[in-house]
């Protein structure tokens, strides 16, 4: 290949990348829209009180809702660590940063990269072949700009890092290409007070109680009833597959239907509900004894078999037809639904503010007979052993008075 040919495939591979960078930055993804789901916790490489990188163990992931996480983070950190942008090359605060220590999440402090395995890749951007540990920095496939990449998140907060490529140095042969803005650099001589920082931090997390934890009674709530009764109760909590199944197994409850309720279109489909654009939540309506089982227990028991501090999602299922809300039926029960998160804020309950809504009891529309029964009628069903089967798991295993 001749000088003059060299230098145009030169020109055109900079202007390629040139025009991919400039395209990255002008279309950042919402990570959370992207998170994949997974188990609340997982195995991690911690930094330990001594200053040490500790054997694997399972912890928990950080989960925040956006708000929180534009409250914690800078906006240029919240830009690439939250929608996956890109910093300009050439800009970043540790791209030559040669001291030695550790490079750690900026979002979540998890370690992710030793400053012994960076080096000059000439590409404006931190290099690294190595991860400080492998449970650390996760591999995820990026299909954006029209290319089959390999994208890069924490594996504790799901935090947008960079990419990964095959043209780096041995042993590994790879390039960790990293935003600066995704990580904060811990010098070697302060390692051991972050490791006791982190520590306390895990403590604290532990002292949390997790969604399926016993939570405790209501402080408002009626008494049970003298008689036997009929009265309604209407909660929405991601999927109602997984809500039915709960509350099917509860003392008490006479009946169970799946369905719609707090949109704006008249006798929406689940096609129609699914594109999230009709406002619809997929919701349970309960039938219950009030004899049996009184409002604030069903409360009790659905704020612990659902996670109330995530915002239009639920675990795997994303949109406003997930959210978590509460349609009373009356004053009474809207006074005690009210009382009952403001309790639980109160003390701590969850690591989170809850976000369940309590929305107008508006017309309730009865889903598809497909989706009536679904666990029972579908136990070998992927996403019922996965989501669904946990959640009646937990009912039984911290409600054991309240089952049938």
């Amino acid at each position: 290949m001749n000088p003059k040919t060299v230098a145009i495939s030169l020109v055109a591979v900079v202007a390629v990348m040139a025009a991919v960078i400039i395209v990255t930055n002008l279309v950042p993804r919402n990570v959370a829209d992207a998170e994949e789901a997974g188990p609340s916790e997982v195995p991690l490489r911690l930094l330990g009180p001594d200053g040490e990188l500790a054997p694997a163990q399972n912890a928990a992931r950080l989960h925040l809702n956006e708000d929180e996480w534009s409250k914690k983070l800078t906006s240029d950190q919240y830009y690439i660590l939250r929608k996956a942008g890109t910093e300009r090359a050439g800009t970043g605060a540790l791209l030559k940063n040669k001291a030695e220590g550790l490079y750690v999440c900026a979002a979540c402090s998890l370690p992710l990269f030793d400053s012994n395995t960076k080096f000059e890749s000439g590409t404006g951007w931190p290099s690294f072949h190595t991860p400080v540990a492998k449970e650390n920095v996760l591999d995820k496939k990026d299909v954006t700009l029209g290319m089959v990449r390999i994208e890069n998140v924490c594996a504790r907060c799901g935090g947008h890092l960079g990419h990964v490529f095959s043209d780096g140095p041995q042993p590994t042969g790879l390039r960790y290409c990293m935003n600066s803005e995704s990580l904060r650099f811990v010098a070697k001589t302060d390692l051991k007070a972050e490791g006791e920082k982190m520590a306390k931090e895990l403590e604290k997390e532990k002292s949390m109680p997790k969604v399926g934890d016993r939570l405790p009674e209501p402080e408002l709530d009626a008494e049970l009833a003298a008689a036997t009764g009929e009265a309604t109760a209407i909660f929405a909590g991601g999927c109602f597959w997984c809500t039915e199944a709960v509350f099917e197994n509860v003392d008490g409850v006479t009946d169970v239907v799946s369905g719609y309720i707090g949109g704006k279109v008249k006798n929406p489909s689940y096609e129609a509900v699914c594109t999230g654009t009709t406002g619809h939540a997929e919701a349970i309506r309960l039938k219950y004894d009030p004899s049996k089982v009184t409002y604030g227990q069903l409360l009790r028991i659905h704020f612990a078999t659902h996670n109330p501090t995530e915002l239009n999602k639920q675990g795997p299922d994303k949109g406003t037809q997930y959210r978590t809300a509460l349609f009373p039926t009356d004053d009474e029960q809207k006074n005690v639904a009210a009382a009952y998160i403001k309790q639980l804020d109160a003390a701590g309950e969850f690591s989170k503010s809850i976000a369940t809504t309590i929305e107008p009891n508006d017309t309730f529309y009865v889903a598809e007979e497909y989706h009536q029964d679904f666990a029972n009628n579908n136990p070998v069903h992927g996403y019922i052993r996965q989501v669904s089967d946990p959640k009646v798991k937990k009912l039984k295993e911290k409600f054991p008075e309240f089952l049938k």
